[in-house]
């Protein structure tokens, strides 16, 4: 089984003809609403993958729609609670060439009480991975109880928090990162990027691809898939849950890691966040036609 610490957000989408500058108005050319936030990508991602996933987190009453859409993907959902407060909420702004800049609200993610996660997290052993990533409360706190439990825990660390990250890492089995989080906490913690004290650390690169790095085995490199991108949203979160849920089946890093570089290759060839996740059939597929060297 696999729990997942994590945000869910409404994402309001906008299509800019360029990112606004300072004190600059501009006109939408397009406009969409949906399920998103780090923590409900990866529980999607997980999902479609094919993994088991319980989602742990909150949302107020204006979030049962978004519960409902977890639920549809597959998502168990008994553990999302329901705070007399708003849902967590993010603007998206996303420019033709498909990159985006996000202002998050958090909401409910950040009202989840310790008590919740450790009720969720009750029936949890040695056998179980717990998932986690900066957008929600009781995070310490949910680490100390998986690592106690000797739960594989895989935590992204975004968004970045040098302290937040520096006060989970000792609890931690797999850390995912981006090339400026990698460098941001290298700087913090006084360390080269190599030896940042953790089992493992994935530092994913965009279109340069991602690297796996194990103190006690060479790194592992895998490239990115070449697409035409329509939009970035989400393609870490992707690729983050299917890296996990390969793991979760025995998968090598080295194959876990090629799974999660085409599910990410592929959900950026689509609009939008959770929607644009692709399904198993469809990464086994584009992997598939992939030319093998």
């Amino acid at each position: 089984m696999i729990f997942n610490l994590g945000s869910i957000n409404s994402d309001l989408v906008y299509g800019l003809p360029h990112f606004p500058a300072p004190g600059e108005t501009l006109s939408a050319i397009n406009h969409r609403r949906g399920l998103g936030g780090k923590g409900a990508n990866q529980s999607i991602a997980l999902a479609r993958a094919g993994a088991t996933v319980t989602h742990i987190g909150a949302v107020g009453p204006d979030g049962a729609w978004m519960t409902d859409q977890l639920r549809c993907a597959g998502v168990e959902c008994d553990h999302i609670q329901q705070l007399d407060c708003a849902s967590g909420h993010a603007v998206i702004y996303v420019d033709p060439h498909g990159e985006n800049s996000i202002v998050i609200y958090p909401g409910a993610n950040v009202a989840l009480r310790d008590n919740d996660v450790m009720v969720a997290l009750a029936q949890a052993g040695p056998d179980d991975i717990l998932v986690l990533q900066n957008e929600t409360s009781a995070l310490l706190s949910a680490a100390r109880a998986a690592h106690a439990k000797g739960m594989f825990i895989a935590y992204s660390a975004a968004p970045f928090d040098a302290q937040a990250v520096r006060d989970i890492l000792p609890y931690l089995s797999l850390l995912l990162c981006n090339e400026g989080e990698a460098r941001q906490l290298s700087q913090a913690l006084g360390l080269e990027v190599s030896a940042i004290p953790v089992k493992h650390l994935v530092i994913t690169k965009g279109a340069k691809g991602a690297v796996w790095l194990d103190p006690a085995a060479d790194p592992i490199t895998v490239p990115s898939f070449k697409v035409i991108p329509v939009d970035t949203t989400g393609a870490g979160d992707t690729f983050a849950g299917y890296l996990v849920a390969g793991l979760s089946e025995g998968k090598s890093p080295a194959n876990a890691m090629h799974l999660a570089s085409a599910a990410a290759a592929l959900s950026v060839t689509r609009a939008g966040a959770a929607d644009a996740i692709p399904t198993r059939a469809e990464v086994d597929a584009f992997w598939a036609a992939q030319p093998k060297e």
